[in-house]
């Protein structure tokens, strides 16, 4: 039976010489796993259509055996190119794969999750990476997953407590105009550092790079 979904491609690699397996992140099948035979070759109909961010409609028709999907049609929607021309950019947007993989499950609907990636990787296309847009990002996927830190039992001074609301309730716009200062952004990137490895077992992997680097 095939099946048809929207979704933004998390990651790639090898399968065989010639085929690929392509990581998707849906909104209402989760992260999904398929497999594109051919894909590699010079003429394959995936030629130029799956690549890191890629976000697309697609079809594919589910194994009986496993959770690797045979991948059938891709329609190329946004490419988020400017991500790949910028390694700032594409340090925070590996984070945010890193950060997805290891915190949620394979076919588990993320329709919250996914507008936030959504809307992060429109915005990281066309504007300066900065270091608050992790911490806000940590902090959206957190709520969204059910993780959300309880502000009013945390260490954090009154003035970071209320830089953490606003992280969370502006989006990527008003996060831009959000003026924060370095002992406040210090102070949040220590208390989600401890809060990450408390309740998913360790850091997602890239996470000082997407914190060092921007800003």
């Amino acid at each position: 039976m095939t099946e048809s979904a929207s979704g933004i491609i998390l990651r790639t690699r090898p399968l065989t010489e010639t085929s690929l397996i392509v990581h998707w992140l849906t909104p209402d099948l989760g992260r999904v796993a398929t497999a594109a035979k051919g894909a590699r070759r010079p003429k394959s109909p995936f030629a130029g259509k799956l690549d890191l961010f890629y976000a697309a409609d697609f079809s594919f028709t589910r194994s009986r055996h496993s959770e690797l999907h045979a991948l059938r049609e891709v329609k190329l929607r946004e490419t988020h190119g400017a991500i790949r021309e910028n390694i700032l950019k594409l340090q925070q947007a590996g984070y945010l794969t890193a950060f997805i993989e290891q915190a949620t499950e394979t076919e588990s609907p993320l329709p919250e999750v996914f507008e936030v990636v959504r809307t992060f990787l429109q915005w990281l296309c066309d504007h300066s990476p900065q270091t608050q847009n992790i911490l806000a990002l940590e902090l959206k996927l957190l709520r969204e997953l059910g993780l959300m830190p309880e502000l009013d039992e945390s260490r954090l001074t009154p003035g970071a407590k209320k830089i953490t609301v606003a992280l969370l309730e502006n989006d990527w716009a008003g996060l831009a105009r959000l003026k924060m200062s370095q002992p406040q952004t210090k102070e949040l990137q220590l208390w989600l550092h401890g809060f990450l490895i408390f309740h998913l077992g360790r850091l997602p992997r890239g996470r000082s790079a997407a914190l060092a680097e921007a800003g």
